[in-house]
């Protein structure tokens, strides 16, 4: 499908998991959530997006005032944490280094949080690249269910759509790339599922 050059624009936020580490650019899951959303009849730009693999919140916080993406957008994503949790850090200090992250995305939506859609990171602890971490598996999903529950209660305070992805992703343990540990096209067109209702929502007139 040809995309206007005046479709409406959408910001995607994040690590490994928005840039895709490992698959196609066709299977990151911002690519796909665009096409999905084009395919039921919304009109959105494929995503720029802004990530890379081993961002925590600080990182991608400086890369965005790097970056400086010029909104406003019709849509922005975010889906932060994962290397916040994996490298040990303070949940609470991620929690307010979220909190900024989502101030940031408000403002690229042009201050509206309708347009805004966070995201939950997944359980990586059920995947085989988990099996050597000497936390355990049951350690990691503590650990991972109290950062996005952190997340979770300061994107819903601020009135803004949660996603929950993290269930589904403990259920594709073995819906991975090369490296045993990130998603694959295939588990990520089931997270682009998962979130496709709150992104039609979000750029709902």
């Amino acid at each position: 499908m040809t995309v206007s050059p005046d479709a409406p624009r959408y910001l995607a936020l994040g690590d490994s998991y928005t840039i895709g580490e490992g698959v196609d650019t066709t299977d990151r899951w911002p690519v796909q959530l665009a096409a999905a959303l084009r395919q039921s009849g919304v009109e959105i730009a494929d995503p720029q997006i802004l990530a890379t693999t081993g961002w925590t919140t600080d990182e991608l916080d400086a890369a965005i005032t790097e970056a400086a993406p010029q909104g406003p957008y019709a849509l922005v994503t975010l889906l932060i944490g994962v290397n916040d949790q994996y490298r040990g850090r303070d949940v609470e200090r991620y929690r307010e280094r979220f909190a900024g992250l989502l101030d940031r995305a408000v403002e690229f939506a042009g201050g509206d949080r309708q347009r805004v859609v966070v995201v939950s990171f997944p359980d990586w602890g059920q995947t085989a690249f988990a099996g050597s971490d000497e936390r355990g598996r049951e350690q990691i999903a503590r650990e991972v269910d109290a950062f996005n529950a952190a997340a979770q209660a300061v994107t819903e305070a601020a009135g803004i759509a949660w996603v929950d992805i993290t269930p589904l992703s403990r259920t594709q343990g073995a819906m991975t790339v090369g490296d045993d540990l990130h998603p694959n096209g295939e588990a990520y067109r089931a997270w682009t599922e998962r979130i496709l209702p709150a992104a039609r929502a979000a750029l709902a007139e």
